[in-house]
Order: C-alpha cells, then sequence, then structure tokens
C-alpha cells in the first residue's frame, strides 16, 4: 500500500493533471442542483445512478494515476450502491428533516468548493475546479450532502453506503494523511447514519401504531 506522502502526491496529480475534467463535473453538477431547486424530483434509480457516476469517476482516475486502492474501493461501492439502488421502491424522493437539509447544504458546499490539493491556480480556481468527481472525499461529501438533503436514493442500504465509505475516508484523510478538513466530512457521515436510524424508527413506531 502507499505510504501517505505517495497518497498525497497522487491526489495532488489528480487535482491538477485532471483539472478540466473538475470543470466538467462542476458544470454537470450544477446543472443538476438547479434542476433540484426547480423542484425536479427524480425517481429513485435515477437519484441513485447518477450518484453512482461521480463514484465511477472516482474509481477510474484513481487507477489511471496509480492508486488501486481506490479503484478497488470505489468500484466496489459503486456497484454495491448501484445494486441496493436498483432494488429501491419505486416512489419519489421526499424531502428530509430541516436539520439534515442544513446539514446536507454545508457538505454539498464543501465538496464544491474543497479548499485542498490545487497547486499554482488562483484561490477562485476552487469555485470551478476543486476536484469533485476524481479524488474520494470532495466527492463523497457532495453526495452525502444531497442525500441528506433528501434527493439521493430512496434507500437506507444505499444511505448507510455512502455513510459507511464517507465515514472511513473522513477518517483516513484526518488522521492518516493530516487532512483536517476532511472532518466535515465526518460530520455529515454521522448525520447522514443518524438520518436512517430516525427514519427506522419513526417507521417502526408508525408501524406499531398500527397495531
Amino acid at each position: 500500500m502507499l505510504n501517505a506522502i505517495e497518497i498525497l502526491a497522487g491526489l495532488g496529480r489528480i487535482a491538477n493533471e485532471a483539472f478540466a475534467y473538475a470543470v466538467l463535473w462542476h458544470l454537470v453538477i450544477a446543472g443538476l442542483l438547479i434542476a433540484l431547486l426547480l423542484q425536479w424530483r427524480p425517481a429513485p434509480r435515477l437519484a441513485g445512478g447518477l450518484l453512482c457516476l461521480p463514484l465511477a469517476s472516482v474509481s477510474g482516475f484513481a487507477w489511471a494515476f496509480g492508486n488501486p486502492f481506490n479503484g478497488i474501493a470505489f468500484a466496489m461501492v459503486t456497484v454495491v450502491l448501484g445494486l441496493f439502488v436498483w432494488r429501491a421502491p419505486e416512489r419519489d424522493v421526499r424531502r428530509s428533516r430541516p436539520w439534515t437539509v442544513a446539514l446536507g447544504g454545508m457538505l454539498v458546499a464543501f465538496g464544491w468548493f474543497y479548499p485542498h490539493f490545487l497547486v499554482g491556480r488562483p484561490a477562485l480556481a476552487y469555485l470551478y475546479g476543486a476536484p469533485v468527481g476524481l479524488i474520494p472525499c470532495p466527492t463523497l461529501s457532495l453526495l452525502i450532502g444531497v442525500t441528506l438533503i433528501g434527493s439521493g436514493p430512496n434507500t437506507k442500504s444505499g444511505s448507510l453506503v455512502l455513510a459507511g465509505a464517507g465515514a472511513f475516508y473522513a477518517l483516513f484523510g484526518a488522521l492518516r494523511l493530516g487532512v483536517l478538513i476532511d472532518l466535515v466530512l465526518l460530520a455529515g457521515s454521522i448525520g447522514l447514519g443518524l438520518q436512517v436510524i430516525g427514519s427506522a424508527g419513526r417507521q417502526s413506531g408508525s408501524t406499531a401504531a398500527k397495531f
């Protein structure tokens, strides 16, 4: 396995050498976020499929830049999330509670502007070229944020996959690589886990009330 210095160098190479792809991802994500603000609510399978695309992108860039661990990990997350989404109930994705919407908005902004790894570019470059869709933490931050807001897959299992991946990479980034800003991703991952637990509890209570 690569050491911390090699991992950071590899992530930096992806962020800088694939900068044009990050800009493209920002354009795609901006279009989808605008559609959501205009009250577009995709079906669970479509929403989950859209979430799988940036995960698959991270896997592809990891393989291309010599990080097989991230390549395998994100390929597995993509496949597992895709399987859960395929089995998701065919009903509209509903909006979450206010606290999860607020936390989700923070995670989306964090992933969008992720302030790390770009070298030799003005600070404004993070506005349109932060490495979301290219490297793990900003990508997971954005996807968890969207899920918290309520526009992600309508499946508890899929949400837990994202929360677990987010928690792992947040802790790895903060503790192993020294990228302490990844603790924001950890907060979002915990929030998503609590959302799933709370949702399960409400459904159990509702079922019990019927009897």
